[in-house]
C-alpha cells in the first residue's frame, strides 16, 4: 500500500509517499513559505520525482493538529481535495504524534513542545513500551513552568522534540530536576514520513477519516473567536 502523507502544522511543510517496506521519497521545507502557495507543487514535484501519480497511491495521511489553524485548515483542504477527486480513503494523525514518533524507542518519557505563543505549548506525553508507542497523557495547551512542574513531578528522564525546544532550552536546563535530553535539529520538525507510518497502519486497518466531517483538532478557540468574546463580555458590562 502506497500513501501520500501531508503535514502543514507548524511554520514547515512537508510531504512523502511511503508505503509499508520503502519511503520513495519526502520533501521538507521550513522557511517561511506560504502553505496555500507551495502544498500543491511540492506534491506535483514529488510524485513526478518519483514517477508516481495520484492514481499510484491507495490513500493519504494529513496532519489534523494542534497547529497553525490556518496552515491546517490547508493542509485538510487539500486532502480532501485528493481523496474525493482520488476516490481513496485518507487518515488524520496528531502533529504531536508525528513529532513523538521521530524519537522511536526512545528510552524514558517523549515530549513534544509546539509554540502556542505567550509561554504555552501544545504537548502530550509519550513512552515506548515493550516497543509499543503509547500516549501517557492528553493532548493539551499549557505554560510551560507547568508543564516542567508537571514532568519532575513524574521523576523520569525526558526527551523534548518540537519547534519549542530553541524557544525554552535554557529554562528547561535551569528548572528541570530529572535528565533531560533534546532532539537533533534535524527531527525538531513534523515529518511527514513519520506522520504517513503512523497514518498507513490506520488507513490499514480501516480506521479512516470522514471526508465530510472530518475538521483540524485545534485545542484552542482562534483569535478571532477570543476576539469576539471578548467584545462580547464588554458588551454585556456597558
Amino acid at each position: 500500500m502506497k500513501i501520500l502523507s501531508l503535514d502543514s502544522s507548524t511554520e514547515s511543510a512537508t510531504c512523502s509517499v511511503l508505503s509499508e517496506e520503502k519511503l520513495y521519497g519526502e520533501i521538507t521545507f521550513n522557511y517561511k513559505k506560504q502553505h496555500s502557495v507551495i502544498l500543491m507543487p511540492m506534491i506535483d514535484n514529488l510524485l513526478k520525482n518519483i514517477h508516481m501519480d495520484i492514481n499510484s497511491l491507495d490513500g493519504f495521511v494529513v496532519s489534523k493538529g494542534p497547529g497553525s489553524f490556518t496552515g491546517l485548515r490547508i493542509g485538510a483542504a487539500v486532502i480532501k481535495g485528493l481523496s474525493q477527486g482520488s476516490g481513496k480513503p485518507f487518515s488524520a494523525v496528531s502533529s504531536l504524534d508525528a513529532l513523538a514518533y521521530n524519537l522511536a524507542y526512545t528510552s524514558g518519557i517523549i515530549c513534544p513542545i509546539l509554540n502556542a505563543l505567550r509561554g504555552n505549548v501544545y504537548t502530550v506525553l509519550y513512552k515506548f513500551q515493550d516497543f509499543e508507542f503509547k500516549k501517557i497523557s492528553e493532548y493539551e495547551i499549557i505554560s510551560m513552568d507547568d508543564l516542567i512542574n508537571k514532568l519532575n513531578g513524574m521523576k523520569q528522564s525526558v526527551c523534548f522534540v518540537g519547534d519549542a525546544v530553541n524557544i525554552f532550552r535554557q529554562h528547561i536546563l535551569d528548572d528541570m530536576e530529572v535528565k533531560v535530553g533534546f532532539a537533533p535539529t534535524n527531527l525538531n520538525i513534523v515529518r511527514s514520513s513519520s506522520l504517513g507510518e503512523l497514518g498507513l497502519k490506520l488507513i490499514k486497518d480501516g480506521k479512516c477519516d470522514n471526508l465530510y466531517t472530518f475538521s483540524p483538532f485545534y485545542l484552542r478557540k482562534s483569535q478571532a473567536e477570543r476576539e469576539y468574546e471578548r467584545k462580547a463580555k464588554i458588551g454585556k458590562h456597558e
